[in-house]
């Protein structure tokens, strides 16, 4: 039989960290073969246009920037930018609401909680948190450090027992006054994560903890050309640094001996296998284990509901001190109060979708009007972005479709309660005169992107020190020769490209 084609390294899956990983690689020299399952890359930070006939390129499924570090944009050499929002959040209150960012923030707190103890509150909080950031975020990409080195690099024991050792409740609850405040504060620990303020295996903390230390400044900004335009660049500076790319070629299994390693796949030509030094998965542990034969780790399970819509024109707000062009053009909270959340986790924690869905949205299009066609931008069209809490992804097992309508229909019921007019009635129509909406559940997820369980994060984050069972890098296997580069190594989860760039370093031997 022929030989097999060899590689230094193969890189198992296109989306963002493994763009990241082999650009790295193939710059410093390393022969390198990418397969992709899908016919083209990004995973799930890709631009589309999801409604026919209509040209809005949406960043369909992860859609802000927070965690990708400036070093990898620079390393890279990416034609790539983002763009701050002038509001950070609107969190609206019946005829009234809470408008953070810029400066009215004060005023808006003041008429929220009749004083200013909240807001010096809120703005101690977050000095605190904007310290752990600085200190924090320039370790994701240098090797593990120990829990008491990045205890040492914290340097401040108030923070990092409330960060690190205490439920996030805690903290919150003895901050804070206001419910609605209060669950301002709590969204950020639940992002992607399924869990009570005061869950004692700390998830929401470690959700927390990767929310507000983005940049070193927790901010969240808009990727210029949607996400897809992050990708794409990534893609270009590994072809151009030499890395080979094979679309439509699904891996199928990996066996290695801890120096040689096989990579069977299948395309639509057949089947076939490369050989390489190493292999660096970006995909699941769960998508890890079933290619080399191995025990799967634990199931995980997504608890997101993701809706995109396309509006011919934002939607008036019943607080009409508010614009919509700033309620929308940060995060608008829905239903996102301390006492609303808990009870939407007690409900589906229970096996019942909540009663009153939180949700929080944003508009790309209001911070980078390029993801509009002119024609569309000159109408006044929009796009929505909506994120959905607490639906873990048991509630749509017995019936997905059903389940999908009536969780979409009930959170766009508690959207409609802060508005002046309906949703419906500002929602664009597609070529064939359908509304522009279209909503994925966990299990849609599952089924499109392979994540396990709709976990967005492939399983619940993990604290950015070494655990005694982690690498130097995090990213490393029971097999000397196969790194794992994808959301599930430790210090992964979100579009940071960090993983990548973690497994490129150990496979480079740094």
């Amino acid at each position: 039989m022929p030989a097999l084609a060899s590689y230094d390294a193969v890189i198992v899956g296109g989306g963002h960290n493994g763009l990241v990983a082999a650009a790295y690689l193939a710059r410093a020299g390393r022969s390198v073969l990418l397969l992709e399952r899908r016919p083209h890359t990004g995973g799930a930070a890709v631009s589309t246009r999801p409604f026919p006939g209509v040209d809005a390129r949406l960043s369909q499924f992860s859609y802000l920037v927070s965690l990708l570090p400036d070093k990898i944009v620079r390393d890279l050499r990416l034609d790539f930018a983002v763009r701050g929002r002038t509001v950070s959040s609107y969190t609206p209150t019946g005829d009234g609401g809470l408008l953070v960012g810029g400066a009215r923030t004060e005023e808006s707190f003041g008429a929220l909680t009749g004083g200013d103890r909240e807001y010096a509150a809120w703005r101690e909080f977050y000095g605190v948190t904007g310290q752990v950031a600085q200190r924090v975020f320039p370790t994701l990409t240098e090797p593990l450090p120990t829990r008491d080195e990045l205890r040492t690099r914290v340097g401040d024991e108030q923070a990092w027992r409330m960060l690190f050792e205490e439920p996030i409740g805690a903290a919150i609850e003895k901050r804070f006054t206001h419910d609605v405040v209060r669950g301002v504060v709590l969204t950020d620990a639940l992002i992607g994560t399924f869990a009570d303020a005061h869950d004692p295996s700390l998830v929401q903390n470690r959700c927390f903890l990767y929310h507000v230390i983005g940049g070193g400044t927790g901010d969240w900004d808009v990727p210029v050309g949607g996400m897809g335009a992050l990708t794409d660049a990534l893609a270009a500076a590994a072809r151009d640094a030499g890395a080979e790319f094979a679309l439509g070629h699904e891996v199928t299994r990996i066996d290695t001996d801890g120096e040689r390693a096989e990579v069977a796949y299948r395309n639509r030509a057949g089947e076939g296998a490369v050989a390489a030094r190493r292999v660096l998965v970006n995909a699941s542990p769960q998508a890890l284990a079933a290619l080399l034969g191995e025990e799967s780790p634990e199931p995980a399970e997504g608890a997101q509901l993701k809706v995109n819509m396309l509006l011919r024109r934002l939607p008036r707000l019943r607080d009409d001190s508010v614009a919509p062009e700033d309620a929308f053009s940060g995060t608008f909270h829905v239903s996102e109060g301390y006492g609303q959340l808990a009870t939407a986790y007690r409900e589906a924690a229970e096996g019942r979708l909540p009663s009153a869905p939180p949700s929080e949205i944003y508009c790309h299009s209001l911070t980078d009007p390029s993801i509009l066609s002119p024609e569309l931008a000159a109408q006044g069209c929009h796009t929505l972005t909506l994120f959905g809490l607490h639906t873990p992804a048991r509630l749509f097992a017995e019936d997905n479709e059903r389940t999908r309508a009536e969780l979409l229909a009930a959170t766009l019921t508690e959207l409609d309660a802060y508005l002046a007019e309906p949703l419906a009635d500002c929602l664009a129509l597609d070529a064939n005169g359908e509304p522009c909406i279209e909503a994925k559940t966990p299990l849609d997820l599952e089924r499109e992107l392979r994540l396990p369980g709709g976990h967005i994060f492939h399983r619940d984050l993990s604290w950015p020190y070494a655990d005694g069972a982690t690498g130097r890098w995090g990213v490393e296997t029971a097999h000397a020769n196969i790194l794992l580069c994808g959301a599930g190594a430790v210090r992964g989860g979100g579009v940071s490209g960090v993983p990548g760039h973690n497994a490129a370093m150990a496979a480079l031997g740094h």
